[in-house]
């Protein structure tokens, strides 16, 4: 069982409680449910990956002829029923509805089977990168950043973290909309903080604070990964720090940002897996790591990436940064 931190980890852990029940009652329900006749409606088309416990297939409904995509879960015999990753990511689903968060249509539920249905998408944000040959847009950058920010505010504010943001959880549609997928690493958090593990975030999304073993986090996990994600746009789908493990992953940002120190980042001494490294200097403009992005862009990303989680941006104060100033209207006002 998880520890809590804070003065209200009572409360905390009655509402964790009051989760866990309703999980288990949407699991109860789940296994009530023989999918036999609702899975024929779906035509399977091909496969179109393995996600974090499962295949992905893209399908056709039968009825309606749209198209869609089925995340079938592995349930082994044995475990005591849908996974834990499964659940969570239906749980916080069902609840998220928003243009920037991928729509999940239907749970069917067998034997040994659940399928998750969900809105298909073209392509993750990594194959769109792929076929760019090295060259972007700098508006579908900003469209882009602008639409993983307001579908991270909506998470935000309905205290959920993502916690695995990277560009093959990021899906792009044919009308440029742009949708976080992938809540298998999600959790809802409460006020105050929680302890969570630390093995989350793929390494190169990674902010130093997770990298350190820091167990308290909140939404500035995620912003830490929005600006990675906002660099590697600016830069056609070339990687900001391409870490190879942990220290080199630390190495590479501190080369960039500057070695933090107790002044700028009260408490970084104290994480679970702090090292020292070495007092690196300034030695690269933001203008050299993103020469396509303007200043106001530049000033962006480097609210963003900030060594001490505190003073990081949220993603409401990130929306609202003039860097948007110029966004086509379209987009900046379509919050449904």
């Amino acid at each position: 069982m998880e520890n809590h931190c804070g003065t209200r980890a009572v409360s905390i852990m009655l509402k964790l409680a009051a989760n866990k029940l309703a999980l288990c009652s949407f699991s109860a329900r789940l296994e009530l449910n023989n999918t036999t006749k609702t899975m024929q409606k779906y035509e399977k088309l091909e496969k179109i990956g393995e996600g974090t416990y499962g295949t992905v297939f893209k399908a056709k409904n039968r009825e309606s002829h749209e198209i869609v995509a089925l995340k079938r879960v592995r349930l082994d015999d044995d475990d005591e029923g849908v996974p834990s990753s499964a659940l969570r990511e239906i749980c916080l689903l069902k609840e998220l509805k928003h243009k920037n968060i991928v729509r999940l249509y239907d749970v069917l539920h067998s034997d040994k089977k659940l399928t998750l249905v969900f809105e298909h998408c073209d392509q993750d944000l990594k194959k769109y990168f792929d076929s760019l040959n090295g060259d972007i847009d700098l508006d579908v950058v900003k469209s882009f950043m602008f639409q993983l920010l307001r579908g991270l505010a909506f998470c935000h504010s309905h205290n959920v973290l993502h916690r695995d943001l990277k560009p093959q959880n990021l899906l792009i549609n044919k009308n440029g909309e742009l949708k976080l997928a992938d809540f298998g690493l999600a959790r809802a958090f409460g006020i105050p903080v929680k302890c969570y593990s630390a093995e989350v975030v793929t390494l190169w999304y990674r902010p130093p604070d997770v990298l350190f073993g820091a167990k308290l986090y909140t939404t500035s996990i995620d912003m830490w990964s929005a600006g990675c994600i906002f660099a590697e746009l600016a830069n056609a789908g070339r990687p900001l720090f391409p870490g190879s493990d942990v220290d080199d992953q630390l190495r590479r940002i501190f080369k960039l940002l500057g070695t933090p120190t107790e002044d700028t980042w009260s408490g970084m001494t104290q994480l679970p897996d702090y090292k020292p490294f070495p007092l690196y200097q300034l030695s690269m403009s933001f203008t050299q790591v993103v020469p396509k992005l303007g200043s106001r862009g530049r000033d962006l990303l480097q609210r963003l990436l900030v060594c001490n989680p505190m003073q990081r941006l949220s993603a409401d104060d990130a929306m609202a940064h003039r860097y948007f100033s110029d966004l086509n209207p379209a987009i900046k006002n379509d919050r449904c």
